[in-house]
């Protein structure tokens, strides 16, 4: 989730701004959490394709090696 479309239930601007302290916490937080992981920026469909492509890919080596 980005948090330049979020509002603030305090202030009622974007927490993107930061108008309040309220604002200001919640953007920290986000900008904390979007930067964890390499796999924090892919969404879950990402995930499923990456996964398929992996298992396919260990199939194959497997179909290989017999």
């Amino acid at each position: 989730m980005t948090y330049d479309r979020l509002v603030c239930a305090n202030c009622a601007a974007p927490v993107s701004e930061g108008r309040c302290p309220v604002c200001r916490a919640s953007r920290a937080r986000l900008q904390q959490e979007q930067g964890q992981g390499m796999f924090a920026g892919l969404n879950p469909a990402m995930l499923v394709a990456l996964l398929v492509v992996l298992l396919g890919a260990l199939a194959l080596l497997a179909h290989q090696s017999m």
